[in-house]
């Protein structure tokens, strides 16, 4: 039996999966992404270390690889992760500043001078990137004012995936998702753009060079053998960014399906033959990025989700946690319960989910959550079923601005990530998008996403079409009640008043 290994870099986990052909996970290993914040005087600067990186992967790959018969039957490995975050390296191969996480607020200045002196007209035109202060481009320039010897010192900038992959073989390079994160990539030419390189006053040599996913990379070095348990000389093949990947083995990468990853983050993508770099699109929040899968692209928004319903356990969940420590449940079990046994409409309670600003289609970081229509007889089922009925319309509202911004047609849906294991939820979604809703059965998508390039890169699989035929499991398909979509249609538009009407409010709380 052949083994392909899928290596996911989030910012909870470092996992390594070991998959057969047919997608099954045979093996598994992980170990926790630890935040750091060394700077007393900066308590809010947030950093992945990469020692711990690069030692916890390893660990996590270690792990798997010992649970398996027969190692050396692994026919190749390949990464995925995160987006942004990044390491200078050295011309010996030294990192030289830890991984500023998208967690750090230390950008905030270095984004008023992204808008002011390159735009976000030209960014969007150029990259497909929204002018986000996370964006790797924006921590360079800050490495740039405020360390200048180091970024002097700095041979190559990795991204944390393409970090990994050269602790495993010693290659300096990056796939076309991963280098759309940067926001200095042209999706046109799919290489770096010397106009947005020149507005931000980088030097061009600080980037690694971008490749296709599925290239081959190299091969495990002796040294990262000793680390991992990996046998020296397997096949290293070029991964990419974690959403991407997890639309290949949902078949997600075709025209015509959207993909919804509904975890921490929910994002909503959907692939095209061709990049849409125009206005329109911009003005919506939605990211234009290179895919995974070959010749494709993919437009795509994202916003927290399940963070809102985490927010009201964490704060109002004490009572549910009592009874589950008590009656050995999870306290999610009363949680969903509440809600369930809520009618629609929550007797006219509504919840904007803009906890942490609103992304798409209204880009306003200073927007913020509310439950509107409280009166003194709401329930606090009530309370918790709105908030899935807020998350439910934002649904929606990406998915129109999807459809009209890049010109896709919703013919699909299909879910992944941990909330398809929540009935209710993927049954909300159906009755209030009105679409159906498929939650194939599926072993971590994301790093069989990654899995899935490797077996690609070493000719296990043809091309992705002929891998997904391979893995594809069907799951649950939830279809909406017309009834309730319905009635759901008309709380939409009520939905949709609650953000212009909140507002200026908003707007003056962030001012004070």
């Amino acid at each position: 039996m052949d083994y392909l290994v899928g290596i996911d870099l989030g910012s909870t986990s470092l996992k390594a999966i070991v998959y057969d052909k047919a997608g099954r996970a045979v093996a598994s290993g992980s170990r926790p992404t630890e935040r750091f914040n060394p700077w007393p005087e900066h308590p809010e600067w947030t950093v992945w270390q990469p020692e711990q990186i690069w030692s916890g992967t390893a660990e996590a790959i270690a792990e798997a690889v010992a649970k398996l018969d027969d190692a050396s039957r692994i026919r190749g490995v390949a990464v995925t992760g995160m987006g942004m975050d990044g390491v200078p390296i050295d011309a010996d191969g030294k990192w030289l500043y830890p991984f500023i996480s998208w967690l750090d607020p230390r950008t905030a200045g270095q984004h008023e001078w992204w808008l002011e002196n390159v735009g976000a007209d030209k960014t969007f035109s150029i990259g497909g990137n929204p002018v986000w202060a996370i964006n790797s481009a924006l921590r360079i320039r800050w490495m740039m004012e405020n360390e200048p010897d180091i970024i002097a010192r700095t041979d190559k900038w990795l991204l944390i995936e393409d970090f990994l992959n050269f602790m495993l073989c010693g290659r300096r390079a990056t796939d076309y998702s991963m280098a759309s994160c940067m926001m200095l990539f042209d999706q046109k030419t799919r290489n770096w753009s010397d106009e947005l390189l020149h507005l931000a006053g980088i030097d061009r040599g600080l980037m690694p060079e971008a490749l296709p996913a599925t290239t081959h990379l190299g091969s495990v070095t002796p040294a990262a053998a000793a680390a991992t348990g990996l046998p020296e000389g397997t096949p290293v093949i070029l991964g990419g960014h974690d959403h991407l990947c997890g639309a290949l083995p949902v078949g997600a990468s075709q025209p015509g399906v959207v993909l919804n990853v509904t975890g921490t983050w929910e994002i909503v993508s959907a692939a095209g033959a061709e990049p849409v770099l125009e206005p329109p699109l911009r003005q919506t929040g939605l990211t234009v990025q290179a895919h995974v899968a070959p010749n494709t692209w993919a437009a795509w928004a994202s916003t927290p989700a399940g963070e809102c319903i985490e927010w009201f356990r964490k704060q109002y969940g004490a009572e549910d946690a009592r009874r589950a420590a008590d009656e050995g449940k999870s306290e999610w079990e009363y949680i969903i319960a509440a809600a369930e046994a809520a009618a629609p409409g929550c007797g006219g309670t509504r919840f904007l989910p803009h906890l942490a600003g609103s992304t798409c289609p209204a880009v306003d970081p200073s927007s913020r959550g509310a439950f509107v229509g409280l009166r003194s007889l709401t329930t606090r089922g009530e309370m918790i079923r709105a908030i899935f009925e807020g998350l439910g319309y934002q649904f929606l509202d990406i998915l129109g601005a999807l459809e009209k911004g890049a010109g896709i047609r919703a013919e699909r849906i299909v879910a992944v990530g941990g909330a398809t294991r929540n009935a209710f939820w993927m049954q909300n979604k159906a009755d209030v998008s009105g679409r159906c809703v498929e939650a194939p059965r599926v072993e971590e998508a994301t790093p069989l996403g990654a899995a899935i390039l490797a077996g690609i890169g070493v000719g296990v699989y043809d091309d992705e079409r002929d891998a997904c035929s391979h893995v594809y499991q069907p799951g649950t398909t939830f279809e909406p009640d017309p009834e309730r979509t319905d009635f759901y249609a008309k709380g939409f538009e009520l939905y949709r008043q609650i953000y212009p009407a909140l507002k200026p409010l908003n707007d003056k709380l962030t001012d004070a």
